[in-house]
This record gives structure tokens, sequence and C-alpha cells, in this order.
């Protein structure tokens, strides 16, 4: 197991773990630094950061994970270190999440056209206060029997151009890093292999601002992660990683600190973190 872990996911958006529980977690599988980086909202953050207060050997890095929007797909943009309380960026979250709400009940609309009838109250239960997102959709749509797992009802319905598929407001990647940046953060390419040209990505967020690239990631082969640290260090990037715990369970689920992510990769990033002067808790 590694010690570092920098892409963890809570209730506070689509995980199945509190705040606290995922920070109990990383302390129980021996972390020194993780970072707890929910979809489209820093609601988990601060329940986080007390609980680290508990663990005096982990580091809990404050961290978001923004959804963006490709002609293609998307692709999703780490930020670490932001200031959370910031105005600006609870404002564009804001918007996110009520663009969320829509297409969920968009979804529900599609799903039901296909047969598949499921409740908005228990999508809306499943995901309680935090950021709804596909995952409670499909695991709405597991309790009723309609699919056997959670990828059945990604690659069947709700993937991006499947049949139940809608759209939500859109932020591009470049503008996912001038809001991180803006917040006072530093921007992550996440799991650049979901993108179909990972180069092409990197090249232009590097030019606007990116600080990192998430190399390290839960199933990522010697071949991809050599690749990606090339690209890294091509362009003056950090090499970051982590696991995406979600604590779902199911074969696309891996354990907190799973990711074999090197411990530089966290010293790298709070020394940028602190070169810059940002905010380190």
């Amino acid at each position: 197991m590694s010690r570092v872990d920098l892409h963890t996911h809570s209730t506070a958006s689509d995980g199945r773990f509190t705040p606290s529980e995922v920070v109990a977690k990383g302390a129980a599988a021996g972390l020194a630094v993780m970072a707890l980086t929910d979809h489209d909202t820093t609601g988990g953050l601060e329940e986080a950061l007390r609980a680290a207060a508990d663990f005096p050997g982990l580091r809990v890095i404050p961290g978001i994970e923004i959804s963006t929007d490709l002609a293609d797909g998307e692709a999703h943009v780490l930020g670490y270190f932001i200031d959370y309380k910031n105005d600006g960026l609870q404002a564009a979250l804001a918007r996110f999440r009520g663009s969320r709400e829509r297409r969920g009940r968009g979804m529900i609309e599609k799903l039901g056209e296909m047969g598949v009838h499921i409740d908005w109250e228990r999508i809306r239960e499943i995901a309680g206060e935090g950021s709804l997102g596909r995952p409670h959709i499909a695991q709405a749509m597991l309790e009723k029997g309609y699919i056997k797992s959670i990828a059945d009802a990604f690659s069947g319905y709700i993937e991006h151009g499947g049949p139940a598929y809608v759209e939500r407001e859109k932020m591009t990647p470049a503008e996912a890093v001038a809001l991180i940046l803006r917040s006072g953060g530093l921007p992550v390419l996440a799991h650049p292999f979901t993108v179909r040209d990972p180069e092409a990505m990197i090249t232009g967020l590097a030019a606007v601002g990116l600080a990192g690239v998430e190399t390290y990631y839960k199933d990522y082969g010697e071949k991809a992660v050599a690749r990606l640290a090339g690209l890294a260090e091509r362009y003056g990037l950090i090499a970051t990683g982590g696991s995406d715990f979600h604590g779902l369970g199911g074969s696309e689920d891996a354990a907190i600190g799973s990711a074999d992510v090197p411990l530089s990769a966290a010293e790298d990033l709070i020394a940028l973190a602190r070169q810059r002067g940002l905010r380190l808790a």
C-alpha cells in the first residue's frame, strides 16, 4: 500500500463513506498524505480537516475534482490547496450543482422511456447532502434489479453519449484550471487516459497554468505510468496520483491507498504550494 492518496471521494459527492470516515480509513491504511477531492463540491472539506486532527501522522489536503466537458467525452481536473471558502468558487459550484440536479431529472425521464422506472426521491436519498451524480442513479437502478453492477448502468444507459445521457452546464478544462488558480489552488489533470489525446490535453493545459498530471492511478500499468511521467517531466509538471476511492465496492473501485504513489509526489505538491504562498490547510 502507498503512503499517499491524492484522489478520494466521500458522501459529499458520490462516495459511500462520510468525510471523517474517509480520513479514518486513510489513517488506518497508513497514509502520510491524502486529499479529499469530491466532485464539484467542497462540502466535505471542513469535516475532513476536523477529523484529521485525530490523526497527527496524517496530512489532509483540501481538494476538489471538477468535471469538464469535451466534444467526445469528459475530462476531470483536480484542485489542491484550494481556498474552499472563496466566493467565486462557491458561486461556480452552486451553478454546477443545479445543473447536476436538472441533468439527473432528465436522465430519469429518458430511462423511464426505456422502461427503467426509478424514483427521483430515492436518488436524492442515496445522494443525501452530497452533490448528485450519475453513480447515484446507477445505484438506484441496481437496487431495483435493472442492472447487475454499477458499471452496467454506464455502459448500457448513462455513459457519455448513451441513450439516457443528458448534458449539463459545461465548463472547459481550461476554464476549470483557471477557476482553481483563482481559488488559490494547484490544478492537476485527473486520470488522463480517459481523454482521447492525453498529450494534446496536457500540452494545452500546461500553457494556461496546469501544475500536475495524475500519473499513478488505480489501474495504470507500468507503460501508462512511464508515458505520463515522461509528459510531466517534459512540461515541468508534478506527477501526482491516487486511488479514486469511492468505497462503493465492485471491480472498478480501488481501495484507499492502493495506487502506488511515491511520497515525493505529495512532497513536490506541498513544496509548490509553499513556493506560491498558498494556504496549506
